[in-house]
């Protein structure tokens, strides 16, 4: 159940620089769907996970080579414990939950790549995500920590901790962003914590909508608007969920703030105005209804 201390708790671990925050703030995620989440047994699971990759890295020896812990890494998560991409039921929200993630050994790529930086922040070993376009990546930093390797490893947990080269990151890019897309390695920047936790949830608003499981993409709004308070397209969206779930008078409320921040704008595009002109129209039949109610 998502409350105002469960909103407080995911806005707190996206700007904490605490490492173990990123796994607090996924599992706020969980209680948009469950009431409540067994928070104890996720963390027991990852310290488990996090021991026994902690000893496959030492049995490395001294400076191991980051290719042999990105292996080491692979073969305990996706040859041993089975962890693995959700390509059969890709839109199942459960992909994105942690917990299920835990329980059933599948998961989207966001999900399996923070189950995969836990791990390896546990067996210290420096891993940190990648907002790819489509298709969220982690990266092991080895141009930082081991300079005879300028290369860093790019590494796809969705596909069993397959080690990607350029080619298959353009292949990549283009598969999720089009033929025109193009590949820049800006695209391998490092991802904060903020940017995966909104990645995280606006999966799951893409979801719920699409599943018109309003209530919940209306929970995953407030997630996003409490990672960012001045986001208007997440403002506007949050004032349609609650018309589509017939709470009108905060549907006004949002839908009304929304066309106040988007004057304080500036002059709008074109594509903006005809997306305002039709917030307003929306605004004009909430005003009807609202007043009918009263």
């Amino acid at each position: 159940m998502i409350t105002p201390e469960v909103l407080q708790a995911f806005a707190d671990a996206a700007v904490s620089r605490d490492e173990n925050d990123l796994v607090r703030g996924a599992m706020c995620l969980p209680l948009i769907e469950y009431r409540e989440v067994d928070t104890a047994a996720v963390t027991k699971a990852l310290t488990r996970l996090g021991a026994l990759a902690t000893l496959r890295v030492e049995r490395l020896g001294p400076e191991p080579s980051p290719q042999s812990q990105v292996e080491a890494l692979n073969r305990l998560l996706f040859d041993e414990e089975g962890f693995r991409g959700n390509d059969e039921q890709y839109e199942d929200p459960r992909n994105s939950y942690l917990n299920e993630v835990l329980a059933r050994r599948k998961g989207l790529p966001i999900a399996l790549c923070v189950l995969y930086l836990d791990v390896a922040r546990r067996a210290g070993v420096p891993m940190e995500g990648v907002n790819f376009p489509g298709h969220f990546l982690v990266r092991y930093r080895t141009s930082a920590h081991h300079p005879e390797h300028p290369r860093d490893l790019v590494v796809d947990p969705f596909h069993g901790g397959a080690v990607l080269g350029e080619a298959d990151l353009r292949s990549l890019l283009r598969r999720h962003a089009g033929d025109e897309a193009a590949y820049d390695r800006r695209l391998l920047h490092g991802a904060t914590r903020a940017q995966i936790l909104t990645r995280m949830a606006v999966n799951l608003k893409r979801l719920y909508v699409a599943m018109r499981s309003f209530p919940q993409a209306k929970a995953a709004t407030d997630m996003l608007l409490a990672l960012d308070p001045a986001s208007t397209t997440e403002l506007r969206d949050r004032g349609l969920l609650f018309y589509h779930l017939h709470d009108f008078p905060a549907a006004l409320r949002d839908l009304e703030d929304y066309l106040q921040a988007t004057a304080r704008g500036g002059p709008p595009t074109e594509d903006l105005r005809e997306e305002v002109q039709q917030i307003w129209e929306h605004v004009k039949t909430l005003r009807r209804r609202v007043a009918g109610l009263n």
